[in-house]
């Protein structure tokens, strides 16, 4: 990773797929990074692995809204995960971590760091 103010280099902006994930590897961390261009925040990183099936997948999962939260259903069991706090919407006790991530000029940036 590159260093930059205010954080770490992920990867390019233009890497990114509109409304779609794309996994990244931060250090030892998989995440999935989700760009919805018409949303405030636009970027979101999830850590990628589906804690119901212990799969890094959750970068290849649908985006959507569901009941006005924005989610990823992990393509392996279909659980929806918000984007905003990692929440599993069909059982609150599982969480996948969050990241602090922005697009800064050219670059996706985690923030923070």
């Amino acid at each position: 990773m590159t260093e930059i103010r205010g954080g770490k280099v992920i990867c390019r902006a233009a890497a990114l797929v509109p409304n779609s994930g794309v996994a990244a590897l931060v250090g030892d961390m998989p995440m999935a990074l989700f760009y919805l261009p018409g949303e405030e925040p636009n970027v979101f990183a999830l850590d990628n692995l589906d804690p119901f099936s212990d799969a890094s997948v959750l970068s290849r999962g649908i985006v959507g809204d569901k009941n006005g939260e924005l989610v990823v259903a992990s393509p392996i069991y279909k659980q929806h995960f918000s984007l905003a706090t990692g929440k599993c919407l069909e059982d609150p006790s599982v969480q996948v971590a969050v990241f602090d991530v922005a697009i800064r000029g050219d670059d996706v940036v985690l923030s923070g760091t």
